[in-house]
């Protein structure tokens, strides 16, 4: 199963649309089959059962199932915890669903309530990280979603729920443009520099641009490997006339890492 703690890109296809799941799997990204946003409520149960026909054939992907509060709920969570899969749960908040029990869970934070209990649901045991879902977000609180500013306090919440709870930095939210290559590089860029490593994408062209974006660029790798060794066998060193020292050497590595498309530790 695709592991969603190290993922860098995230792509939703509609689970309505079965002739895409190979398609957006050979894209590279972690797949997200979307039984929520993106099926109408008289389509649920047949993208259901197109979901569980496609898993049941080998295939491999996360399912964004419907909301706790839903009729659907219930069963997306028995469809996929009989498959073994991974799950992005929409509008995580308190109270949490103990039917998600035992499933690697995506917390999907689109809601101010979410927001406030974001530090909770980072330590339920079942959450391998954190998303924002900045759209819904942005609607609730009467914002423009593509105006950064306006989001920063929300990103920020998350990156610092997800780091005090031990959890990969969180995946940011999608942007809608989905053939402005530079606005995505911007996005990304901004999301980055507040602790997000992941990005949610809603079309196949953006996954290869976010998940280049999403990586520590060429100048940070050089930083990262030249600190680490001018800090080898000294408590203190300097590189670039910056002093470097333990807090210095961790987030080097963490770069490191994250160009290596591992989770650091």
């Amino acid at each position: 199963m695709p592991d969603p703690a190290s993922a860098t890109t995230f792509l939703f296809v509609p689970a309505t649309r079965p002739e895409r799941f190979d398609k957006a799997v050979a894209a590279g990204p972690d797949v997200v089959l979307d039984l929520e946003d993106a099926v109408a409520p008289g389509d649920k149960e047949t993208a259901r059962s197109a979901v569980a026909a496609w898993l049941d054939a080998g295939g491999d992907a996360m399912v964004r199932i419907n909301g706790s509060d839903t009729a659907w709920f219930a069963d997306d969570v028995a469809m996929a915890r009989a498959r073994g899969v991974a799950v992005m749960l929409p509008k995580a908040a308190a109270p949490w669903p103990e039917e998600l029990r035992g499933l690697a869970v995506v917390a999907l934070v689109e809601t101010a309530a979410g927001l406030l209990d974001a530090a909770a649901t980072a330590r339920r045991p079942e959450v391998v990280r954190l998303a924002f879902g900045s759209v819904d977000f942005a609607t609730e609180l009467g914002l423009d979603h593509a105006d950064r500013d306006a989001l920063t306090h929300a990103r920020s919440v998350l990156a610092v729920a997800s780091r005090a709870a031990g959890l990969p930095g969180p995946v940011d939210g999608v942007t809608t443009a989905v053939r402005d290559e530079a606005l995505l590089a911007g996005d990304c860029a901004h999301g980055l520099a507040r602790g997000f490593t992941a990005k949610l994408c809603i079309h196949p062209s953006q996954v290869a641009p976010a998940a280049a974006a999403m990586r520590p660029d060429d100048e940070a790798v050089r930083w990262a490997h030249a600190v680490l060794e001018a800090a080898a066998g000294s408590a203190v060193a300097v590189v670039d006339g910056a002093m470097v020292d333990r807090p210095v050497v961790e987030r080097a590595r963490a770069i490191l890492a994250r160009a290596c498309g591992l989770v650091p530790e």
